[in-house]
C-alpha cells in the first residue's frame, strides 16, 4: 500500500515523464504492429516485411533508454534514511521502479493496440476513407500470438533493463587481504630497527624511555612492537585517487575521434559506386553494407566522444582568467561530463542520421511516408526527453552544492546564469559540429 501511495503522490512534473514513457510505447509498438499489417497484406515481400521489423531495433532502443532515465530520476524511488526500517529497502524500491516501468510501458502498448484496431476498422469502420487500408491488413484477421508478442516487446525490454540497471549493490569496497613477502620489513625490537648502534638493547631503551640511537635515528623505533613500517606497506585502496573527479577527462575520446573517422571513410568508399536499385527503408541493395556501416560507426563514435568534448567545454570556459560564473558553469561540466555527454551525443547522432534520411528521401520517387515519419518522431523525441530527464538528474545531484552556494550568500542569478551559460556552450560547440558530421555523412548519398 506505501509502494502505491509513493507512485500516485509523485509530482506533476514525474507523472508527466512517465506519461512521455508511455507516448514513446504507443508509438513504438504501433510500428511493431504495422510491420505485422505489412506481413499480413503481402506475404510474398517477406524479406521486405523482415527489413522494416529490423528497423523498429532503433525506436525500440530509444524507448528503453528513455525509460531507463525517467526511471533513474524518479524522487519517490530513491533511497532514503528510515525507508528500510518500514520495508522499503533497495531492493524493494528497485522493484517499485521497475513496476512504474512496466505499467507505463503496458499502458502505451494498449493505446498503439487500440489505435491500430481504430485505423483497421474493426471497432467502428475504415476511417479517413480506408486511407491506412494499404499497410494495416484491413479485412484481414490478426494471430493473436504474434500480436501479443510485438506488444510485450517493449515492457518487458524496458522493465528488464530498469531492474538491471537500478539493482541495489554494496555501497561498502571489497577489501581483499593481500599477501606481502617483504623479508627486510623493520620491525620495533629487532636488530633491523635499531641498526648497529643500538644492537640488541632497543626494545629495552624504549621501554625505560631512553634516547637511544634507535629512539633518535628511525622512526620505526617510535612504533608499537609486531607493526610493519608503513613505508613497506602498499596502498589501501581507499587512498587511491578518485577518477571521477571534475579534472578528470573522460576515457576514450580518442577511439571515439576514431570510430568517426572510420565510418565517414566507409560512407565516402561506398559513394564513389552507389548502390542499385537505389537505398530504402524497405530495399537494401548489395553495396549497401558500407553505408549501414559508416552510419554505425559514425553514431557510436559520437556517442563515445560526447562526454570528452563535453569535458573540453568545461575547460574552455574557464580559460583566460574566467570570472565566478564561468568558474561555476566549466566546473559543472567537467564534474557531468560522463552524465550529459552520453545522452547529448545521442541527440547528436540521431540528428546526423536524421538528415541524411532528409537527403536520402529527397526526391519525388522516394516519399517520405506516415510509418517513416513517426518512426523519426519517436526516435528524435526519445533522444530530446532523455536529455532533458538527464538535465534534471543532473540537478539534483547538484541540489546540496547549490544549497551551499545559498548559504554562503551567492545570488540565485548568479546560479541561473551559470546554468544557462553551459546549455550556451553546449549548443555553441555540437550544433556546428553535428551539422558538419551530418553533411559529410550524407555527402556520398547526393552524388
Amino acid at each position: 500500500m506505501l509502494d502505491l501511495r509513493l507512485t500516485r503522490a509523485a509530482r506533476p512534473a514525474v507523472q508527466l515523464r512517465r506519461l512521455l514513457v508511455a507516448a514513446a510505447s504507443a508509438g513504438t509498438g504501433f510500428l511493431l504492429l504495422s510491420c505485422l499489417g505489412y506481413a499480413l497484406k503481402r506475404p510474398e515481400a517477406a524479406g521486405s516485411a523482415a527489413l522494416r521489423l529490423a528497423w523498429c531495433v532503433v525506436p525500440v532502443a530509444a524507448t528503453v533508454y528513455l525509460a531507463l532515465a525517467v526511471a533513474r530520476t524518479d524522487p519517490g524511488t530513491r533511497p532514503r534514511p528510515g525507508l528500510s526500517a518500514i520495508g522499503l529497502g533497495p531492493a524493494r524500491l528497485m522493484a517499485v521502479s521497475a513496476l512504474v516501468t512496466a505499467l507505463s510501458t503496458t499502458l502505451g502498448s494498449l493505446v498503439a493496440l487500440s489505435l491500430f484496431l481504430y485505423l483497421r476498422g474493426d471497432l467502428t469502420g475504415l476511417p479517413f476513407d480506408g486511407a491506412g487500408a494499404s499497410f494495416l491488413a484491413a479485412g484481414k484477421s490478426l494471430p493473436l500470438a504474434a500480436t501479443l508478442t510485438l506488444l510485450a516487446v517493449v515492457p518487458v525490454v524496458a522493465t528488464v533493463a530498469v531492474a538491471l540497471a537500478l539493482r541495489p549493490s554494496d555501497p561498502r569496497p571489497v577489501v581483499r587481504p593481500q599477501r606481502r613477502y617483504l623479508p627486510f620489513v623493520r620491525q620495533a625490537g629487532g636488530p633491523a630497527a635499531g641498526g648497529p648502534a643500538a644492537g640488541g638493547r632497543t626494545g629495552e631503551v624504549e621501554a625505560a624511555g631512553g634516547g637511544g640511537a634507535a629512539g633518535k635515528g628511525t622512526p620505526a623505533a617510535a612504533a608499537p612492537a609486531g607493526v610493519i613500517d608503513p613505508r613497506f606497506t602498499s596502498p589501501s585502496l581507499t587512498d587511491k585517487p578518485d577518477d571521477e573527479g571534475a579534472g578528470d577527462t573522460p576515457a576514450g575520446l580518442p577511439w571515439a575521434v576514431a570510430l568517426v573517422a572510420a565510418g565517414l571513410t566507409a560512407q565516402a568508399y561506398a559513394g564513389r559506386t552507389p548502390p542499385t536499385p537505389a537505398f530504402t527503408f524497405t530495399t537494401v541493395p548489395t553495396g549497401a553494407g558500407f553505408f549501414l556501416l559508416g552510419w554505425l560507426l559514425t553514431a557510436v563514435g559520437l556517442v563515445l566522444a560526447a562526454p570528452g568534448l563535453t569535458h573540453l567545454c568545461g575547460r574552455l570556459l574557464q580559460c583566460a582568467r574566467p570570472g565566478a560564473l564561468r568558474l561555476l558553469a566549466g566546473r559543472g561540466l567537467m564534474a557531468e561530463a560522463t552524465r550529459i555527454g552520453r545522452p547529448l551525443g545521442i541527440l547528436c547522432a540521431v540528428t546526423a542520421a536524421g538528415y541524411a534520411v532528409t537527403t536520402l528521401y529527397d526526391s519525388p520517387g522516394r516519399p517520405f511516408g506516415p510509418l517513416s515519419a513517426l518512426g523519426a518522431l519517436v526516435v528524435a523525441g526519445c533522444a530530446f526527453a532523455t536529455l532533458l530527464t538527464v538535465a534534471v538528474e543532473t540537478r539534483q545531484g547538484r541540489a546540496e552544492t547549490t544549497d551551499a552556494l545559498l548559504r554562503l550568500g551567492a545570488p540565485a542569478t548568479v546560479l541561473r546564469g551559470a546554468a544557462a551559460l553551459r546549455a550556451f556552450a553546449l549548443l555553441a560547440f555540437f550544433a556546428p559540429l553535428t551539422l558538419a558530421i551530418a553533411a559529410l555523412a550524407a555527402f556520398p548519398l547526393t552524388r
